[in-house]
């Protein structure tokens, strides 16, 4: 029998399973039935699109005018070391949103990703080959880096790269992957809530829950233009707890420990009740039912409440409400 309901539930559980030190798993649960793909699918299309990266915007080379051109002693082309040089992950080790780095090779060498470390960025993926040099190899060239996201192709860059530079693709998104499957889940006997299993992978530059953190970010942004334009406080809404170990702790807090007065404390003993749980189940009238309970009493127990933080506005989650009843039974076997 479907009950009537005033606000959709409320999941309270998330958890983040780490698969590698690039690629986790973030799992949410329980949602009413619809409600996860409402918010999965533009979360990931913003963790594909708003995740920060970074990437060559601009490389110049000594003497090479463009880039089809050929620099002596170099085995690549200039467009195929261009192409190692893409692929190339770099982290600006600082807060700056650009950087350009300097750089020369020469004689016989194997020029990798790992070359290009300094005290300016760090290569995440430093295995990569950029350039094969002989004996009599002089390479010299200049790399701008800078922060971004999404993509930007070369031809919107032009403006920005200095003369005589080659303007780059721009590929800023360290998301490699972030998919998302939606499962069913039981509550109550009621099998059609749903769980979030998000799949998200980045290249280093940063990990997937902080990609993660900052899509929500994003979205939490994007969604504020309406508390400005219709002029809500979405923060006065009433609280709800998540239900977890850490918070049933609080509820299972002894009615003796509250500082009750002994006419207060013995009418709630007599009646059965030991835990600030069992006050907080309770509604106003149902506490004011309780045998041998005084105005006073009521007064001082409402306004114990209150100082633990549960007021006339406060509502618990259905699942905290599930888990504590669960918990107060179990105490009272």
């Amino acid at each position: 029998m479907r009950k009537i309901k005033v606000a959709p539930f409320m999941p309270t559980e998330v958890e983040v399973n780490e698969i590698s030190a690039n690629r986790a798993e973030i799992i949410a649960y329980p949602f009413e039935s619809g409600y996860a793909v409402t918010l999965a699918h533009p979360l990931r299309r913003l963790i594909l699109g708003s995740s920060i990266g970074y990437a060559p915007i601009s490389i110049k080379i000594e003497g090479a005018a463009h880039e089809f051109d050929n620099i002596r002693g170099m085995h690549e082309d200039v467009a195929v070391f261009i192409i190692n040089l893409k692929n190339i992950r770099f982290k600006i080790k600082d807060e700056s949103d650009r950087v350009e780095l300097k750089y020369s090779f020469s004689g016989h060498k194997e020029v990798s990703a790992q070359d290009l470390n300094n005290n300016q960025v760090e290569v995440v993926n430093g295995n990569l080959p950029l350039a094969t040099l002989n004996e009599d190899a002089v390479l010299n060239f200049t790399v701008v880096i800078a922060k971004g996201i999404g993509y930007v192709p070369s031809e919107d860059l032009r403006d920005e790269v200095e003369v005589n530079s080659i303007a780059l693709d721009a590929f800023f998104t360290p998301v490699r992957r972030a998919n998302y499957k939606i499962d069913n889940v039981l509550v109550e006997d009621n099998p059609n809530f749903e769980k979030i299993i998000f799949d998200i992978e980045t290249d280093g530059q940063i990990g997937p829950v902080e990609a993660f953190t900052n899509a929500l970010e994003v979205m939490s942004k994007q969604l504020s233009v309406f508390n400005t334009v219709l002029n809500l406080d979405i923060s006065s809404a009433p609280a709800k707890r998540s239900g977890d170990e850490g918070e049933l702790k609080l509820y299972m807090q002894t009615v003796d420990a509250l500082g009750l007065s002994a006419r207060s404390f013995n009418s709630l003993d007599r009646a059965g009740i030991k835990y600030l749980g069992e006050l907080v189940l309770m509604r106003e009238n149902e506490i004011k039912e309780i045998k041998n309970l005084g105005k006073k009493s009521l007064d001082e127990i409402t306004e114990c409440l209150l100082e633990h933080g549960f007021g006339p506005d406060f509502e618990l989650a259905d699942v905290t409400r599930m888990n504590l009843v669960k918990k107060i039974e179990q105490l009272k076997v």
